[in-house]
């Protein structure tokens, strides 16, 4: 049976503390990507109470996403976001999700991410990495930015770090692992860094920042 609202939050008010679950309660957050990172990133910050969602992705969930997406078998051909929104009403039916099916570009980034309070950077490619972190960083003075590199391959994931590059640029990932250089995916790996950046992204909500 699915517990009330004043229920669920009470329990997580239980293991954050009122205060502090206040926060979480009111933070806007955007995954963009919603693959190994973005779809793990998304549980993590649902499973915490975060309380509104932002999950942008053009892509549909197939079969070879498995082994490290958060998806069922049943989901392949699917809108990615879509199918992350429903899983998420299942884990957390109080949380606010936005769903979009949309190519981030960007001619779109200022349109699609004025109302969240922070960006989460989940894509594949360091092209469009490099085109969101820097877009956002361009059109929104101020609004964090946190995002991955390296967590290819099987190399241990005491690797994988959180570093502030700037004033409001986290990175999280070991730096090196590309999925280019043939290392492979695996889904504990990609959960590593994706935990890092939901940490993070709950460090910055509590009022907390990196050195």
């Amino acid at each position: 049976m699915t517990p009330d609202r004043e229920t669920f939050h009470a329990a997580l008010v239980e293991r954050h503390g009122a205060e502090r679950q206040a926060k979480f309660d009111a933070a806007r957050v955007a995954v963009c990507g919603l693959g190994g990172l973005g779809s793990n990133i998304a549980v993590a910050l649902a499973r915490a109470g975060i309380g509104r969602l932002h999950l942008v992705d053009f892509d549909r969930v197939e079969a070879s996403n498995l082994n490290r997406q958060q998806y069922a078998a049943a989901q392949v051909g699917l809108p990615k976001a879509e199918a992350l929104r429903d899983n998420i009403a299942a884990i957390n039916p109080y949380c606010e999700v936005r769903a979009e099916t949309v190519r981030v570009a960007a001619g779109n980034i200022a349109a699609l991410f004025a109302d969240d309070d922070i960006v989460c950077e989940a894509f594949d490619q360091a092209e469009e990495k490099a085109m969101l972190v820097s877009g956002v960083m361009e059109a929104f003075p101020g609004k964090p930015v946190v995002a991955a590199s390296g967590m290819a391959g099987l190399a241990s994931a005491n690797s994988i770090t959180t570093r502030r590059v700037s004033r409001r640029l986290y990175v999280c990932g070991d730096g090196v692992a590309d999925v280019a250089d043939g290392l492979g995916l695996y889904g504990a790996r990609v959960l590593a860094c994706a935990a890092h950046q939901a940490t993070m992204v709950l460090r910055l909500v509590a009022g907390m920042e990196e050195p």
